[in-house]
């Protein structure tokens, strides 16, 4: 039997994927490439969730659109040929996310990664079918503006208070609140929970299996 909620929407990086290490990594390098001043990692985990071209500006706001371009093409060589080995899935997503799908949720990911870095790794842990519907960055509007949300509510047929967003930095949760959907933080990704729970989300998780359990005390 589900919760009041029917649709549960999930950021990938640092959220589903332990990612962040690589995006830190990426970003730096292609700052290097770019003969840009490497930015530290907390200032790269910051823009984390954001679609590229708005992360690099945000770290780099007196770039061109010529130089985002460049800046982007670097980090996306780099963080590819790191990525041959796809990022780990946190403890414990494969068997929640098999058993929330199980009970009876509709599972969404609303990512800032763009589409072909999400189909490549969607293919790498077999869930090309896995989820009812994607939406990445280069296909909609950045977070957190909430037009991605608002297209997978559509696609699902499902109103904004049977959906809940699952995210690990301040841009997937002031989405939600854009969009009229309810959030959970996760402590374990790219912002601290700290800065997240400024956002009143309806739950705070040290461990994605928390999330399967806090659903089944809401179940009507």
């Amino acid at each position: 039997m589900l919760s009041e909620y029917k649709l549960l929407i999930f950021d990938w990086d640092g959220t589903l994927a332990d990612s962040v290490g690589r995006i830190v990594t990426a970003m730096q390098a292609a700052a290097q490439r770019s003969r840009r001043p490497e930015r530290d990692e907390g200032a790269v985990k910051g823009i984390i969730g954001l679609g590229l071209p708005e992360a690099i500006l945000t770290l780099y706001p007196d770039m061109t659109e010529a130089e985002v371009v460049a800046f982007r093409q670097h980090y996306a060589d780099v963080y590819i040929s790191m990525d041959a080995e796809p990022s780990p899935l946190f403890p414990g997503v494969a068997d929640s996310l098999e058993a929330l799908r199980a009970d009876g949720y509709r599972l969404a990911v609303a990512t800032g990664k763009a589409r072909r870095g999400l189909d490549r790794v969607l293919k790498s842990h077999g869930w090309e079918c896995f989820f009812d519907v994607t939406r990445a960055a280069d296909e909609t509007a950045s977070k957190p503006d909430p037009l991605m949300l608002n297209q997978i509510l559509g696609h699902c047929d499902v109103s904004s208070r049977q959906a809940l967003m699952v995210g690990d930095a301040s841009f997937d949760l002031l989405m939600a609140r854009n969009a009229g959907i309810d959030s959970v933080a996760v402590s374990y990704g790219a912002q601290p929970i700290e800065r997240l729970l400024t956002f009143e989300p309806r739950l705070a998780i040290d461990s994605f299996p928390e999330l399967r359990a806090w659903l089944s005390r809401q179940v009507n």
